[in-house]
């Protein structure tokens, strides 16, 4: 039998010196490629800043549909302790008046949603009332939209959208949060 020598010996070991550069630059392609979807929480377009103080305006209460959340996240409407589940209903009426009571708005236009919430609410509860009001307004285009042109909301152009939104102007003020128990003075 002959004799093998060293350099008929097979190599056991795998070069890996440009394994280290794959792995890099897949690292970088998957680094660059990728996006990363961020939370938009609630988008509310705000008043331009001012220095000067605001005036002070009396609005008669007929125009306003005063929502609190106080501490203990109960739902008050007007005073009266609510259900979450019918501030939606509760709130197109508001703005619609199909009765023409005289302790609400004349008009949509001139209907005001005012949230308030109390420091001690959760974050959670106050979303969901939120969620409720914007949802209630959301319910009201389209209804007006299936009336006036018999098409949803979304399907109509950006002009007859923005007519309907003139008829039924989203006005919601959020008042600044107050201390826990204060909700009442």
């Amino acid at each position: 039998m002959a004799r093998k020598s060293s350099k008929d010996r097979v190599s056991n070991e795998v070069n890996a010196g440009s394994m280290a550069d794959i792995a890099f630059l897949l690292l970088i392609f998957f680094l660059v490629t990728t996006t990363m979807d961020q939370d938009k929480g609630v988008l509310v377009r705000l008043p331009p800043w001012s220095n000067e103080k605001p005036e002070s305006t009396k609005l008669a209460t007929r125009r306003v549909l005063s929502v609190l959340v106080n501490a203990n996240d109960e739902l008050l409407v007007r005073g009266e302790i609510a259900d979450i589940n019918a501030l939606r209903s509760r709130t197109k009426e508001f703005i619609m008046n199909p009765k023409k009571r005289d302790d609400m708005p004349k008009e949509p236009k001139d209907a005001i949603i005012s949230l308030r919430n109390d420091r001690g609410t959760h974050y959670a509860k106050y979303l969901a009332v939120y969620n409720e009001l914007k949802a209630a307004y959301n319910e009201l285009y389209d209804e007006e939209a299936q009336r006036r042109y018999s098409k949803p909301f979304e399907k109509l152009p950006k002009s007859k959208q923005k007519l309907i939104k003139q008829y039924i102007p989203l006005i919601l003020s959020e008042a600044e949060s107050t201390n826990f128990g204060e909700e009442d003075k």
